[in-house]
């Protein structure tokens, strides 16, 4: 019987690694202190979302669709995916917060059309 592998110790919750690789033909052993692919971190849920979104290509509204969410929830999903890969999203979301605080800045009359326009092509 096969079981999949777990990243973290049961006990202490630790990183685990792997220290025997074996060949299911010919049972050659080899033993070593392995890696893990980043992917093994993942949780059922986030692998499944991550094949969902190759699967469509990164199309948005066909994950949504396939998965029944709505778009601030693949976006939240994807968010959660890219920092547990170890990338930070933080300069992407800085970047919209700064759209954000433009369109702000146009809508309470602080700047002009013109000058957020300018803004936003400089963000």
């Amino acid at each position: 019987m096969s079981y999949p592998v777990i990243n973290s110790c049961p006990i202490c919750n630790h990183s685990l690694h792997v220290t025997k690789l074996e060949c299911a033909n010919c049972h050659t052993t080899i033993e070593n202190n392995f890696t893990l692919s980043k992917f093994a971190s993942l949780s059922d849920e986030q692998m499944h979302f991550v094949e969902v979104f190759l699967v469509n290509r990164g199309n948005i509204k066909e994950v949504e669709k396939e998965l029944g969410i709505s778009y601030p929830t693949v976006r939240g999903k994807l968010n959660e995916i890219i920092t547990q890969l170890g990338h930070d999203k933080k300069p992407i979301e800085e970047k919209e917060q700064g759209k954000s605080r433009i369109i702000a800045m146009l809508e309470n009359g602080e700047i002009t059309t013109e000058e957020a326009i300018k803004l936003l092509k400089n963000e």
